[in-house]
């Protein structure tokens, strides 16, 4: 027994030691903001480096107290965040095991002040080199980052945190107020208000708007053996023409119609047509607005997926556009070189030009970073297709199309446009034009496009050409009020105005909806009377606040803190005194304001008092009025004014969990007719059954009958679309029907 411990001693002495792990060797930790891009970076560093996401913020004011020691130079008490704890948790633990951490969050304001909180949780020297940035998610890029970290920007921390703590004050020294004065639960945003009252002074305006008759006569000419075109009457006695009623129209078409025509000058031209610069936040929010349907929220939903990685088969995840969040329309060499590669091999030398083009942004752009464009040229839509959702394809394309035009040449168009005289008095106008070269257009229509232009053909013509009448065409019109919001406008409003920044529009625009203070009815802003009610109050009480100048003055000089120029401090201090003295005057003099009250025709079943319009987060809604001993409540339907097909009920307007309206009868669930498409109560010339009004995606929208059987169904293009609808809904069955079966097969198993 001895010999055998002994022997088992003497091997223990001579094994040889392990050589250390791989596992155990310590890794650089990079912290991104999400899983996404935490992903994708890492198939780009390797093993040597462990790349873990901060979920964004992981500090903050406390949501419960003010947060800000205004007597101690605005001192903020950051907490961390409720819920991630945990996360914290393991990000310490990381770094502990780390041979180095690289804070690597988004290139912008927000993205520094993250760096920064992540270096206080993290025990890191904000000093030290620990901060890498990046413009795209490309394997050039992050390895590039890696080489040249920097110390954290402490002057674009202050300015994130000014701003954190103006809006903060804002928010809750005012909230209160009108949760006093006006109802419980409400709020109120710097930047927010602002943006309430543009949209309740464009309803103002619409609402005092007095329409205005006004004619126009148009006209339809040829010469002898040639074709038709139309012509204008631009001049009466050499004065531009004034027309307002039918008979005066009637009466000069009449002497019009006596006089001989004849070409009085014609002028022969070239015109050409640019291309629009690459994308910034800004405009990308506006044209897929303009040409896609997208909200704002969407747009930039979509483009943080396409920016964070998306797995292309084999490549694995991929960053497919550079960062979203820019103010800058400027574009690197190698971008530029890559365009023009692909333009020369697939469109040839005619469509590029001989020296890249360069675009100059604004002057109140940051030009932080380059603009939105393809991290890879050669990765096309039609590359990235099957790898992409619907939506994220159809944003992608217009941010490669408008990359690519950008580098183009511009389109050439061949103009001719006619002086016509008739008689002495009047004068008309006919212009063409025929595309001549497509240049850039063969890839983008452009910004304010959204179908390709078609040619207007004049036929030839000299001077003295003496032309016959065919047509004349007055037509009445009517001055139309200024168009409310919709995202595109409102977003190219508040970037011209100052008010905000290109990260802010979305977030805005989403937060005053959630408070009900505006809302979004086929796809324009509208104010609630809340809406109404409260600007009002600001306005007078604290002119500052909804004053667009002085929002955008505030603005730069944020802008001021985040270039070293302006002094966080001084910043606060010069709004927090004013304002709060402003804020006790109000307290005294406000009273409690009355919100007008909507009562419709509808009793509470429960207690027989009329039921009132409410205003909710969702929308309105009825509500009885014997609140808090009743508290009944029901969705406010809107009558369409068409009777049901199935009951003879009323056709009314509902809404989805999710936000979308669509059209049921009042009887349901006894009655289950339903449908997407808006009923109208227009009756079809075939068989008198209603009309009804599919709404596209882009803001067209088509009439067809809603009899199927109906002779106008025939060959109509909505059965296509409606062809559409079915297959989507039957595989979306198909697809639940198949989960639950291999739900069910993994239960048995």
């Amino acid at each position: 027994m001895a010999a055998a411990i002994a022997e088992a001693e003497e091997k223990k002495k001579v094994r040889p030691k392990k050589k250390a792990t791989a596992s155990k060797v310590k890794k650089t930790l990079v912290v991104v903001e999400s899983p996404a891009k935490a992903k994708t970076i890492e198939k780009y560093l390797g093993k040597k480096y462990m790349v873990r996401a901060s979920m964004g913020h992981l500090r903050d004011l406390p949501k419960s107290q003010f947060g800000i020691d205004v007597e101690n130079n605005f001192e903020p008490k950051y907490i961390n965040i409720r819920g991630k704890g945990d996360l914290i948790k393991a990000l310490k633990k990381d770094a502990k095991n780390a041979s180095k951490v690289y804070l690597a969050s988004d290139p912008d304001r927000e993205g520094e002040a993250i760096a920064w909180h992540l270096s206080y949780i993290l025990g890191l020297d904000p000093a030290e080199d620990c901060r890498i940035v990046f413009n795209e998610i490309t394997k050039p890029a992050i390895q590039e980052a890696v080489k040249h970290p920097r110390s954290i920007n402490l002057d674009q921390v202050d300015a994130q945190q000014a701003r954190r703590m103006l809006d903060r004050i804002v928010g809750y020294k005012l909230s209160p107020l009108l949760w006093r004065k006006v109802r419980k639960g409400l709020s109120a945003g710097r930047v927010q208000s602002v943006t309430v009252k543009l949209i309740c002074d464009r309803e103002k305006e619409i609402q005092a708007f007095e329409s205005v008759e006004y004619w126009t006569v148009g006209l339809k000419l040829r010469k002898p053996k040639s074709t038709q075109f139309e012509a204008e009457l631009i001049q009466v006695d050499g004065e531009k023409l004034e027309l307002h009623t039918e008979a005066e129209t009637m009466a000069l078409v009449a002497d019009m119609e006596k006089q001989q025509l004849k070409v009085k000058a014609i002028k022969k031209s070239e015109r050409r047509r640019k291309p629009s610069a690459p994308f910034t936040t800004s405009s990308l929010q506006q044209d897929a607005a303009r040409k896609l349907g997208f909200t704002s929220r969407k747009t930039m939903m979509l483009a943080q997926q396409l920016y964070e990685g998306l797995e292309l088969g084999h490549k694995g995840p991929v960053g497919l556009i550079t960062y979203m969040r820019t103010d800058s329309t400027r574009l690197s060499e190698v971008a530029q070189d890559e365009a023009r590669s692909y333009i020369e091999a697939n469109f040839g030398q005619d469509y590029m030009p001989e020296k890249p083009n360069v675009y100059v942004a604004g002057k109140k752009a940051q030009d932080a970073h380059e603009a939105i464009r393809p991290t890879q040229a050669e990765l096309t839509p039609e590359a990235v297709e099957k790898y992409l959702s619907k939506d994220q394809l159809k944003l992608y394309t217009l941010i490669w199309q408008r990359f690519i035009a950008c580098q183009m040449v511009p389109a050439v168009y061949d103009t001719m446009s006619i002086a016509i005289e008739a008689g002495s008095r009047y004068g008309l106008r006919a212009a063409g034009s025929r595309l001549k070269f497509p240049g850039f257009t063969a890839v983008y229509a452009g910004a304010d496009a959204t179908k390709k232009e078609k040619d207007v053909i004049l036929p030839e013509l000299a001077e003295e050409d003496v032309l016959d009448l065919v047509k004349t065409l007055p037509q009445q019109h009517f001055t139309e009020p200024p168009p409310r919001y919709n995202d595109a406008s409102l977003v190219k409003t508040l970037e011209e105005k100052e008010i905000g920044r290109p990260s802010t529009y979305a977030p805005i625009i989403e937060t005053i909806q959630a408070r009900g203070y505006v809302q979004r009815i086929d796809k324009h802003f509208q104010p609630t009377e809340l809406g109404f009610v409260v600007v009002d109050m600001l306005e007078k009480y604290f002119r500052d606040i909804v004053d667009v100048k002085f929002t955008a003055d505030l603005e730069n000089e944020l802008d001021g803190i985040a270039e070293g120029q302006v002094k966080k401090n001084d910043l606060l201090g010069g709004f927090y005194g004013p304002f709060e003295e402003t804020l006790e005057k109000a307290d005294e003099a406000i009273g409690h304001v009355e919100l007008p009250v909507e009562v419709s025709d509808v009793p509470c079943e429960l207690c027989g008092r009329m039921m009132v319009v409410k205003q909710g987060r969702f929308g309105k809604f009825l509500a009885c009025p014997g609140f808090p001993e009743c508290r009944n409540t029901k969705p406010l339907l809107k009558d369409t004014g068409v009777a049901c097909p199935k009951c003879g009920g009323r056709i009314v307007e509902r809404r989805t969990r999710r936000g979308r309206n669509f059209y049921g009868c009042e009887n349901y669930p006894e009655c289950d007719y339903n449908t997407w498409d808006q009923p109208l109560q227009e009756k079809c010339e075939k068989c008198g059954s209603f009309m009804l009004k599919h709404h596209y995606k882009n803001g067209r929208g088509i009439t067809y009958c809603s009899n199927d059987d109906c002779e106008s169904r025939v060959n109509h293009p909505i059965n296509k679309e409606l062809e559409k609808i079915r297959q989507r809904a039957e595989a979306k069955k198909a697809k639940e029907a198949e989960k639950v079966e291999a739900e069910a097969e993994g239960d048995k198993a």
